[in-house]
C-alpha cells in the first residue's frame, strides 16, 4: 500500500505542478493593452533595441550560479537553483558546445542506473550533495521511471546551447548550498534560492 500510495500522490503532485504551469503560460498570453478608442498602447520594449538572447527566465539571473567544464568543449552553466513549496529542488541551466567542431554529449552523463539507461539519452546522472546533512540527492523520476531532467539530446554543434533543468528532492530549508555533480563534468557548489 505504501508504494502505490507514493506513486500516485507523485503522480497527482506532477498533474497539479504542469497544471499550474499551464495556468501561468495561458494567463501570459492574454490580449487588451490598448486604449479606449481601440488603439494599441505603444510598448516600452518594443522602441528598444532588441537584444540577441532570451530574456532569463524567472528565477534566473544573467550571470550563472556555476559554470563546469565538461569534455570535448562542452560547458554547462546552472543559472537557477529554485525551492519549491512542494519539496522539490529544480536546476535550470545551459548545456553549450564551446569547442570548434560538433560533439556528441557523453552517455556518461545519464548515469549507470539500469532505469535511467533504458529511458535513453538525459542528465539523470547528475546528483546534489548535501554536505551539512551528509545526503546525496539524485534527479527525480516519473512514475513509469523517466528522469526528471532534459532528454532526447545527442550532438552539439559548436557553438550551439541547449537549455537544460533537473529536478530533485529538496534538502532541509536550512541547507543554503549544495555541491552538483555531473559525470564527465567538474563540481560546482550552488547557492539554493526559495
Amino acid at each position: 500500500m505504501g508504494i502505490r500510495f507514493s506513486a500516485k500522490g507523485r503522480r497527482a503532485l506532477v498533474a497539479a505542478a504542469l497544471a499550474a504551469g499551464l495556468a501561468v503560460g495561458a494567463s501570459g498570453c492574454g490580449g487588451g493593452g490598448g486604449d479606449e478608442d481601440g488603439k494599441p498602447k505603444a510598448s516600452a520594449s518594443a522602441s528598444q533595441k532588441d537584444d540577441s538572447g532570451p530574456s532569463p527566465q524567472e528565477g534566473e539571473s544573467d550571470t550563472p550560479l556555476a559554470e563546469m567544464k565538461g569534455q570535448d568543449g562542452l560547458l554547462l552553466q546552472i543559472t537557477s537553483a529554485v525551492r519549491d513549496t512542494g519539496g522539490f529542488l529544480t536546476l535550470n541551466g545551459t548545456l553549450k558546445n564551446d569547442g570548434e567542431k560538433s560533439v556528441t554529449v557523453p552517455s556518461q552523463v545519464r548515469g549507470n542506473e539500469t532505469e535511467i539507461v533504458r529511458h535513453g539519452r538525459s542528465l539523470g546522472g547528475a546528483t546534489l550533495v548535501d554536505s551539512k546533512s551528509k545526503k546525496r540527492y539524485y534527479v527525480l523520476r516519473d512514475t513509469d521511471g523517466r528522469p526528471l531532467t532534459t532528454t532526447g539530446f545527442s550532438i552539439l554543434k559548436s557553438g550551439e546551447s541547449l537549455a537544460v533543468f533537473m529536478q530533485f528532492p529538496a534538502p532541509p530549508a536550512d541547507t543554503a548550498e549544495v555541491v552538483f555533480q555531473l559525470p564527465t563534468f567538474a563540481s560546482a557548489t550552488i547557492q539554493i534560492s526559495g
